[in-house]
Formats: structure tokens, C-alpha cells, sequence
């Protein structure tokens, strides 16, 4: 019998328990949150993949939550029954281990947009900039390869993890509530995460502003929550929070946004077929994208204050 194959498996075994050990000495939260900003900063996987390979996205920010957060449960009651608990898409994609939903963490982040992109699509009326377009396209595709970044640097070091967005049973779903929706949401493991509240446009409004993407991964592993400096889901947006602003709407340039809310379908349309037929004839390349509520408003670079309203 050739036991090779079982020593590396118990050699591979006692690396993990190593290395939880190791990590239980130090700030796990300083590990992940390392890992994520070299791999942003310093990747040549975060790019446009333009003539001068700029960067797609600036210093992200990292937050964390816990797998029981409340919140979790609560955007399944509203959202609808298909939408994962953190427990439940690490149960779906582990289902040999036994863990309990507070020994799972949200790792949660926000790519901020470059300046140079916000401000070439400051000046758009209907359609994104190029740059925005390839953000939106190149950019996601380096947000992707980040998700699968940090689960293989988890699961090297013996943490079980997995995206929720990458799952193959990540799907979408229709809310009988909220009508376009999916089985994960990164916007609202980013609120979970303390990174930031919801706008009148339905866009997260972070300390680095709404001109963002946002990833996720769900871990057996234990950091601290990252304080929620905010109690109302609405708090950074001066439209809910202070009966000014606004301005997002006037952005909008096919009326998605007013004061009663979002129109997704609507949005929609615009962003994956007028949107994406002038990305193809303009810019020479299969994209869409938008994000004109998201620049030129005063929640575009920061959290806005009333000052910022003109």
C-alpha cells in the first residue's frame, strides 16, 4: 500500500491546524484585509486593460460581520425565502462540515472608483465613459479574480471559504417585495459590514463615496465585526436623512430615479441595452454600464453633508 498520499494528506492536516493556531496569535482581520489591499494595490490584475493599463480601482476598504448577525435573517424575511443566510451558502457549498453561524464571518469590501474615471463620467448626460464602461466590465472581471484571491488564500491557510457570487447556485431571483433581486447581495453584506447606507438611488454610499463595487466572502473563521456607526439604513443619504439633495435623480438620464425610489427594470433596460449598444459601437468593445447617479452628486467621493447641496 503506497501511504505517501495519506502522510501528505496528515502533513497537509497539521499545516492547517498550524496555521490557526499562528493566525490566532495575530490580527486575522490586519491578514484579510492585507490581502485584499495588495492585491488591488499591487496586482497587474487590476486594470482596465486600456492603452495605459490604469488601475480599474483606488484603495478599497474592508469590513467584517458576523455569520449570526441578525441583519442576515432580516433581509431574508424581506427579500424573499430563496435570498442565503451567510450559514446557509457555506452550508450549501460545505456540506461535510459542521459549523455554527457565529463561527462564520462576512468578509466584506468597496472598490472605490479612480478619479480619473469619476471624473470623465462627471461629464456624461446619457451614456458612461469609456472608462467607466471598462470599470464596469475589466473591473468587475479583477473584482471577480479578488473573490477567488481571497478564498484561496483562506482555504491555503486552512479556513474554509466561499463567494457567494461565484457560486454556480447564485441566481436571480424576482421579489415579491422588491421585484429584481438574487440569492446574495454584496451591497447588503457591505451594509452588514459597516461600510455604508443605502441612497435614494439604491446605491450604497460609502466613506470613499457611491462610485464603488463592492465583493464578498463567507468564512469559517472568526474576526470581529466591524462596528455599524449608523442605526437606519438611510443615514449617510442627505435626500432620507435631511429632506435636502436629491440630485441623483436629475442624473438619471432615463427617469429610474425620483422621490419615490428606484425603477430597477427600468434601470435595467438602460444599463444592458441602450447602454451596452453604444458601449460596442463607441468604445470597440462588448460592455455596458452607467453610473451617472453616481458621479457628479455629492455622495460620489465621501458621506456627504449639507454643505455639499448646491
Amino acid at each position: 500500500m503506497d501511504i505517501a498520499p495519506l502522510m501528505e494528506q496528515e502533513e497537509a492536516s497539521r499545516k492547517g491546524v498550524l496555521m490557526k493556531a499562528t493566525k490566532g496569535t495575530e490580527s486575522l482581520a490586519l491578514w484579510v484585509r492585507t490581502a485584499i489591499k495588495d492585491f488591488i494595490n499591487k496586482s497587474p490584475e487590476n486594470t482596465l486593460q486600456n492603452r495605459g493599463s490604469e488601475k480599474a480601482w483606488a484603495d478599497p476598504l474592508v469590513g467584517f460581520s458576523r455569520g449570526d448577525d441578525p441583519l442576515y435573517q432580516e433581509y431574508k424575511e424581506m427579500i424573499g425565502t430563496f435570498y442565503w443566510t451567510a450559514w446557509e451558502i457555506f452550508d450549501k457549498t460545505f456540506p461535510e462540515v459542521e459549523v455554527e453561524p457565529g463561527h462564520l464571518t462576512v468578509i466584506s469590501w468597496v472598490l472605490p472608483q479612480t478619479e480619473a474615471t469619476k471624473s470623465d463620467n462627471r461629464t456624461q448626460t446619457v451614456y458612461p465613459s469609456e472608462r467607466w464602461a471598462r470599470a464596469r466590465i475589466y473591473g468587475e472581471e479583477a473584482n471577480i479574480k479578488l473573490r477567488e484571491h481571497v478564498v484561496r488564500v483562506l482555504q491555503e491557510s486552512g479556513f474554509e471559504a466561499v463567494a457567494p457570487m461565484l457560486s454556480p447556485l447564485w441566481r436571480r431571483e424576482k421579489s415579491d417585495r422588491y421585484g429584481l433581486a438574487s440569492t446574495w447581495s454584496e451591497r447588503h453584506a457591505a451594509y452588514a459590514s459597516g461600510l455604508g447606507t443605502f441612497g435614494l438611488s439604491e446605491g450604497l454610499i460609502t466613506p470613499k463615496g457611491k462610485a464603488m463595487r463592492v465583493g464578498s466572502v463567507v468564512a469559517r473563521i472568526q474576526i470581529p465585526p466591524t462596528t455599524r456607526p449608523y442605526k437606519d439604513h438611510h443615514a449617510y443619504c442627505l435626500f432620507f436623512s435631511k429632506g435636502i439633495c436629491g440630485n441623483c435623480v436629475q442624473r438619471c438620464p432615463v427617469g429610474a430615479i425620483t422621490e419615490e425610489g428606484h425603477d430597477k427594470l427600468k434601470c435595467f433596460n438602460h444599463i444592458r441595452q441602450t447602454s451596452a449598444e453604444h458601449v460596442k459601437s463607441h468604445y470597440g468593445f462588448d460592455g455596458y454600464g452607467c453610473g451617472l447617479c453616481q458621479t457628479g452628486v455629492p455622495c460620489e467621493s465621501k458621506i456627504p453633508i449639507e454643505d455639499d447641496v448646491q
